[in-house]
């Protein structure tokens, strides 16, 4: 288990005793996927993306779309390079998952996000998705896959 799995399994653990739903972040510079959990947090449903752009807004956008969506938790997905090392990436994401945490004083927890724009690429490819459909909806479903990955983990814990 890497130093990064540690971090990640406290704070599963410490949302664990939230209540309500979990609003999922895939942050990027340009567009940013966002998923939601049902109320009973098994089912995670893509709820579209936003491009405000930068990280006080975007972060700002999602602390509205919690508002909105009655989050009691967010997860936001951190890019772990393969070899478990984070890097540039991985610290904006943290330091926007700081700033979502400070505008909505709710928790929130980072989420090891390797892998899930693979996972999405291969689901739209499986159902022939391409161009500029392809685009609206690949941050949106790694949201959505970070999210279902997140309650995986939060029942098995």
């Amino acid at each position: 288990m890497s130093e990064y799995d540690a971090v990640a399994i406290a704070d599963v653990k410490e949302l664990k005793n939230t209540k309500g739903r979990i609003l999922a972040v895939d942050f990027g510079e340009v567009r940013t996927g966002v998923a939601v959990s049902d109320i009973g947090r098994f089912l995670a449903s893509g709820i579209g993306y936003i491009k405000v752009g930068g990280l006080d807004k975007t972060a700002a956008k999602i602390a509205e779309i919690a508002a909105e969506q009655q989050a009691g938790a967010v997860v936001v997905g951190c890019p772990v390079n393969m070899d478990g090392s984070q890097g540039p990436r991985a610290e904006r994401c943290r330091a926007f998952a700081q700033k979502v945490e400070e505008l909505t004083g709710l928790p929130v927890a980072m989420m090891d996000e390797r892998m899930t724009t693979m996972a999405a690429s291969r689901f739209l490819n499986e159902t022939n998705t391409r161009g500029a459909k392809r685009k609206t909806v690949i941050d949106t479903l790694s949201a959505q896959i970070i999210l279902q990955n997140f309650i995986d983990r939060l029942k098995n814990s």
